[in-house]
């Protein structure tokens, strides 16, 4: 297939030069997309159906084979070979059951090392006399060792993660699902799906998925390229509202009370206290001509452009014409015949531009948000009876800024110009948008996310237990509410693929202190895992604990308290034990991380070490943040836990 689309010959199928570089930058991604992967197989499942798909169901009738892959594949007469995972016909693959065939008499699961077959398994689903049972090839591809980056997990998609991914585009969804419920990867093979049933749409409109840090993008990067999609976009919130250099930090109060909601009804007020209510008529002057529009009917078209509660900027862009509108008409009653020209000559008379820049005057995010972090008065203007004088104090620069270029913005700050630049110009909505690890977010942070979907749809993904700032999301309604998806649907995966059952077991021991009314996630891996909480009596032994998990296979992740993270460097450079850092991908030589707790979140590794519980929990500015964290950390091993500690463990570990 790769090689029909490289053998292509475009010279005589372009009309110019500009169509033929699209065409050839066309023929690139399709080439892109072919792309084989060494250890991936082509298929990893196959369908014996009783009948043929949408075909009478008559007596004697015969069935149809397929076999079903990441990729559609076809032989030389495009026939097809493989069957695309995504395709309706590949559904009962992940849906049917002994309870539920779905037409279904076999379904083979292969088994393959290195992208070589190595063994398959076979259910009769219509067949009473055998039983149910797990499947040892999907326990064994759940457990597989991982080095690299977030792999696909079209073969091991569950039926109420399939129900997920192919949901319909038009409604938004929302995922709560505990560690290593598979949420990420619902989110982006439901990205996958959407791309598959909706191509045109989505091609125009586009695709992007949101994380909360680089790292975790570098860690899932790989995904969708794997699936042969190429076109989404990814993205932090940072990176969205990156309209200023930001150079500076906020404590956590002053963070909390910018990322209100009630902020967006003060920057508001700020912006529209700008408009003001005309006082002078406007005379143009026409060849010999003079048109008078009063005072009154300027308050009017004034007052008509804020009550349609259009953007500022574009109200503003109105006016001239709404004024040269009214010049037309007086034109008229006099007997002359005015067209679009005049009109559009009369908007840009400078006596209009004059009126224009005195009542409605631009105005730059930036610097309104710069005024009212700087300006005391002016914020108390604006504020009054949305923030309280303490919370007004909390976000007031001690030294204002001279300009925009010296401030020190803060994200926080950068969330708000955006939040400002919206209200002047309206945002582009994408077709679909993925937001992860979202129980981080503000809602001022939300808005801006919804700002991406307002005319689309999202997949909002996350853990509410796993909440790790002063402002996390308390529910998940509210939540949506403010990204403006209120009748977005809820659903909670509970079965836990990726964590062991001993270590979720103690982790979730944390539940009951951190968010009570979340159900606890449930293993449903048969392996064990490795599980050792071990008293050291320094950075020595913690190396030493890294040493013994590097015999076994897969990535090692060292997480540790952020101030802890040089020492342990040292240590591991002293003892000649090489390491990596968070978003460097591991290699068959390099296979242990060196992983901040801040920074864990998202991440997976086969074993963990956890060094000093008690210092993780400590780092957060309250304990309710820290124990989240430490729920954080205690959950990214994907075979294997070893906590090590000095200091006592919390006594809610206990």
């Amino acid at each position: 297939m790769r090689e029909d689309v490289e053998s292509l010959d475009i010279s005589d199928v372009a009309a110019n030069w500009v169509n033929a570089q699209v065409l050839q930058r066309q023929i690139g991604e399709r080439i892109k997309a072919l792309a084989d992967l060494s250890d991936t197989p082509l298929f990893f499942g196959r369908l014996d159906y009783l009948h043929a798909p949408g075909a009478q169901r008559a007596e004697g009738a015969q069935g149809e084979r397929f076999y079903i892959g990441r990729r559609h594949v076809h032989d030389a007469d495009g026939d097809p070979m493989v069957i695309d995972w995504r395709a309706p016909v590949s559904q009962p693959f992940y849906r049917a059951s002994k309870k539920d065939p779905m037409d279904i008499a076999l379904r083979r699961r292969f088994g393959y090392t290195g992208g070589e077959l190595t063994a398959y398994e076979d259910e009769h689903l219509s067949d009473p006399a055998e039983a149910a049972r797990t499947s040892r090839l999907l326990q064994q591809e759940i457990e597989r060792p991982r080095v690299g980056p977030m792999r696909d997990i079209v073969a091991t998609i569950q039926p109420e993660q399939d129900e997920i991914v192919r949901s319909g585009l038009s409604g938004t969804v929302c995922v709560q699902g505990g560690p290593g419920t598979g949420k990420t990867a619902v989110g982006l093979h439901r990205v996958a799906y959407l791309l598959y049933a909706h191509r045109e749409r989505l091609a125009r409109s586009g695709t992007l998925v949101i994380g909360p840090n680089r790292s975790f993008l570098n860690y899932i990067e790989q995904v969708l390229p794997a699936l042969g999609e190429l076109t989404v976009q990814q993205a932090t919130v940072d990176d969205l509202v990156a309209h200023v250099e930001v150079r500076g930090t906020d404590d956590a109060t002053a963070a909390a009370v910018k990322g209100d909601a009630r902020m967006a009804r003060v920057l508001r007020k700020a912006l529209y206290a700008h408009v003001t209510t005309p006082a002078e008529p406007v005379v143009v002057v026409r060849g010999s001509r003079r048109w008078r529009v009063a005072a009154y009917e300027l308050q009017d078209i004034v007052g008509e452009l804020l009550e349609r509660d259009i953007r500022y900027g574009a109200a503003r862009e109105a006016l001239p014409q709404r004024i040269a509108h009214a010049v037309l008409v007086q034109m008229e009653r006099a007997g002359e015949a005015p067209d679009d020209r005049v009109q559009d000559a009369v908007a840009r008379n400078s006596a209009v531009k004059a009126a224009v820049k005195a009542v409605w005057p631009a105005v730059d995010p930036a610097k309104l948000v710069l005024r009212l972090l700087s300006d005391a008065d002016f914020l108390a203007e604006h504020a009054e009876g949305i923030l309280t004088a303490e919370e007004q104090k909390a976000i007031l620069w001690a030294k204002p800024a001279r300009s925009v270029k010296s401030a020190k913005w803060s994200p926080a700050d950068a969330v708000l110009i955006d939040e400002a630049a919206d209200l002047i110009r309206r945002t582009h909505s994408l077709g679909h948008v993925v937001l992860d690890e979202a129980q981080d977010l503000s809602p001022m942070q939300y808005r801006a996310v919804g700002r991406r979907c307002t005319t689309g749809s999202a997949t909002v993904l996350g853990d509410l237990a796993q909440g790790t700032t002063p402002w996390a999301t308390r529910s998940w309604r509210e939540a949506l509410a403010h990204l403006g998806k209120p009748d977005a649907v809820v659903e909670e995966l509970t079965a836990g693929f990726r964590v062991p059952a001993d270590v979720i077991a103690y982790a979730s021991r944390l539940l009951p202190h951190i968010a009570p009314d979340l159900t606890p996630v449930a293993s449903i891996r048969e392996n064990p895992g490795l599980f050792e909480i071990r008293a050291v009596t320094g950075a020595a032994d913690v190396v030493g604990a890294c040493r013994e998990v590097l015999r076994h296979e897969g990535s090692i992740g060292l997480i540790a308290a952020d101030a802890r993270v040089p020492e342990l460097a040292g240590a591991l450079a002293a003892a000649g034990v090489p390491y990596l850092s968070p978003g460097e991908e591991t290699t068959r030589q390099t296979r242990l991380t060196l992983v901040p707790a801040s920074l864990a979140k998202g991440l997976e590794y086969d074993y963990v070490v956890l060094d000093e519980p008690r210092a993780v929990v400590d780092g957060e500015p309250d304990e309710r943040t820290g124990l989240r964290r430490l729920y954080v950390a205690l959950t990214r091993a994907v075979s294997g836990l070893v906590v090590t500690h000095a200091a006592p463990l919390p006594e809610q570990l206990s």
